[in-house]
């Protein structure tokens, strides 16, 4: 839900816009950069919410030193997880 709680998102757990609902007329009123401004606002929250839940249900699968919310972000290093097992990670 935006803040101005003119337009509200859903997304699904792939993160993938499946709902856009506006809560009031208002938004006919704002320019449209300012209208783009908030969907764009409301989608991207949603989106983080929901990977952070995706994040936080997966976590207990997962193999310790593998921290699921960097693996989502694409931020998680492999290379880092080799050497914590004590194994050298493969070559680039």
């Amino acid at each position: 839900m935006a803040k101005n709680r003119l337009v509200a998102a859903t997304v699904n757990a792939s993160g993938e816009l499946v709902d856009l609902k506006f809560h009031t007329q208002s938004y006919r009123d704002m320019a449209p950069t300012e209208l783009a401004s908030a969907i764009l606002d409301v989608v991207g929250r949603a989106r983080g919410q929901m990977a952070k839940r995706v994040a936080e249900l997966y976590q207990p699968f997962a193999p310790p030193g593998v921290d699921m919310d960097d693996l989502m972000k694409g931020t998680f290093n492999t290379r880092d997880l080799f050497r914590t097992i004590g194994v050298e990670p493969p070559p680039r």
